[in-house]
């Protein structure tokens, strides 16, 4: 038997809980196949069969908290399987299988050589073979609903008391849910948490973006959003105010003459703030393609631990969700994080004038233990100055 062992995590982490199996006992896999998903605070680690085999033990389950080199289960390298062939699936068709109850071995495959798909699973579950018998109503039940005649059913629906639902569910945490709660905790209580806002006019940008975006899209393949504009405009104040791209290290500051720009990602994990390494080396459209490809990867569960480690600071736009205002909470042990907001329309006074405008409230959280409020204000200020007047960035 072959041990399936917990790997190497990453740096500083040393526990992980198991995600999802994603074969049963007994099934047959192909060397390279990934058996089981691990969950980090950072990351989603696949744990893969260094050999083709049969999975011959699952020894931890959904749920479990491993540690590296804790054995997950075992492989049996030497088992021939059913008709000796190897079955080869996709990820999607292994959890249907999974959750359908259908054995892959007897699943005739589609796709190119012989792999099963998804909808080979979903074809073999409705054949009648696959099926598994419905158990028979309790006789108590089917007499007692003979006996009442529809009408009385009806008239009585509302008299006759009804199970209820469970009104709470339990779950325990998962490893990244406790690794956020104890970031944003030790946010809160190790740094003077400090907010001062401001608003940008955002009719500048709004139209450099909608005359570029059909022309960049076309020859560079990249949609282009606000984020690299307000990447761009943070990189070039990080620079005017190094400050805020510092950190304290016990009694030290420590300035960083890059930027490590993090971009907070929503994705059915929980939150993750992946980073743009050397952002200040990047223009918006290279920019552009980076938030792209590191978003992309966030969702998929495929960032690695250089995504996630060594960022400088961060911007969080609530404003997809329509958040209008907020006080983002600072991703420690960096200083600051800039809260980006909906775009709506709001009467301006320009020149005398009332004219209707599109508008965003941005909020820059910081660390007033390291950056003094005038620093903060001035950064905040520079930011609006270069979205309001995006040619400066242009030629920057």
């Amino acid at each position: 038997m072959l041990p399936i062992t917990v790997p190497p995590l990453g740096e500083s982490i040393t526990e992980a809980t198991v995600s999802r199996w994603l074969r049963r006992e007994g099934e047959t896999v192909s060397a390279g196949e990934t058996l089981v998903e691990l969950e980090t605070d950072k990351i989603t680690v696949e744990v893969p069969a260094l050999k083709a085999g049969v999975l011959a033990k699952r020894a931890k389950s959904e749920g479990d908290i491993v540690r590296v080199n804790d054995v997950l289960g075992e492989l049996d390298e030497s088992a021939v399987p059913g008709d000796g062939r190897e079955v080869r699936s996709a990820p999607s068709a292994r959890r249907l299988a999974e959750e359908s109850g259908v054995d892959l071995a007897r699943v005739q495959g589609t796709g190119r050589g012989g792999v099963v798909s998804k909808p080979d699973v979903v074809a073999a579950s409705a054949a009648p073979a696959a099926r598994p018998a419905r158990a028979p109503a309790p006789a108590a039940v089917a007499s007692s609903a003979a006996a009442v005649p529809l009408r009385a059913v009806a008239s009585s629906a509302t008299a006759v008391p009804v199970r209820a639902a469970a009104r709470e569910t339990r779950e325990p945490m998962s490893t990244r849910r406790k690794r956020i709660a104890e970031n944003l905790l030790a946010a809160q209580h190790a740094t003077a948490h400090l907010t001062t806002f401001n608003e940008i006019d955002m009719t500048a940008i709004s139209a450099l973006r909608d005359r570029m975006r059909d022309k960049v899209e076309k020859e560079h393949g990249v949609k282009l959003s606000y984020m690299p504009f307000f990447a761009k405009a943070c990189v070039m104040a990080l620079q005017a105010y190094p400050v805020v791209n510092a950190q304290i290290e016990v009694d030290a500051i420590v300035y960083k003459h890059y930027v490590h720009l993090g971009i907070a990602v929503a994705s059915d994990a929980g939150l993750v703030v992946p980073n743009i390494k050397d952002a200040h080396e990047q223009g918006i459209l290279g920019l552009a393609r980076s938030i792209v490809a590191v978003a992309q990867r966030a969702r998929d569960g495929k960032l690695t631990m250089d995504d996630l480690t060594g960022g400088t600071f961060t911007i969080t736009n609530g404003g997809v969700f329509g958040s209008l205002l907020s006080t983002p909470i600072i991703n420690h042990p960096q200083s600051g994080i800039l809260g980006l907001h909906k775009i709506q329309e709001r009467p301006v006074a320009v020149a005398g004038r009332v004219e209707v405008h599109p508008m965003m409230y941005v909020a820059l959280s910081y660390d007033h233990r390291l950056i003094d409020g005038q620093q903060a204000v001035l950064f905040l200020v520079r930011v609006k100055e270069l979205m309001e007047d995006p040619a400066s960035m242009l030629i920057a």
